[in-house]
């Protein structure tokens, strides 16, 4: 038994319900990754102009997140590049395998500790992703700037 304040007045009404209600898992992870791990509810802007942007970008991320967690785990073979650019992939690669990356692209399960490397630079800042995304691209300059001199 499916309960649900929408209309429902034909058999194929319910049925699409029915189709809508695999979705509501997704919704609810979608949500608790933008409030738990961006503390999108501790944004203490007050005014429209700062809090709209500041909402989509806290949105990009938390289905950034939730995309590469699907992708994790329904495609773990999938090539890294696929997903993030060349300093992004060998900046996490250098910071979670702690040796320098490989000239080929490894698989997105070889960066599968990436999750957790987002949680423990953020729980030392007090942040979630937007300081995360700071520190894979300060890692990924200075590996730049290694690579130049």
């Amino acid at each position: 038994m499916l309960i649900t304040n929408l209309a429902v007045e034909t058999p194929e009404q319910a049925l699409e319900k029915r189709q809508w209600y695999p979705c509501r898992r997704q919704i609810e992870v979608f949500f608790k990754v933008l409030n738990s791990g961006c503390r999108i509810q501790q944004l203490q802007l007050q005014k429209r102009e700062r809090l709209e942007p500041a909402i989509a970008f806290y949105l990009i991320i938390a289905w950034r997140v939730l995309f590469l967690t699907h992708l994790g785990r329904t495609c773990p073979d999938m090539p890294c590049d696929n997903v993030f650019d060349e300093a992004e992939w060998k900046a996490v690669y250098l910071v979670t395998q702690r040796r320098p990356p490989p000239e080929t692209p490894p698989s997105l399960d070889t960066l599968g500790p990436t999750r957790g490397l987002l949680g423990r630079i953020s729980q030392s800042h007090r942040r979630w992703l937007p300081r995360s995304q700071n520190a894979v691209d300060r890692v990924a300059a200075g590996g730049r700037l290694r690579a130049r001199s």
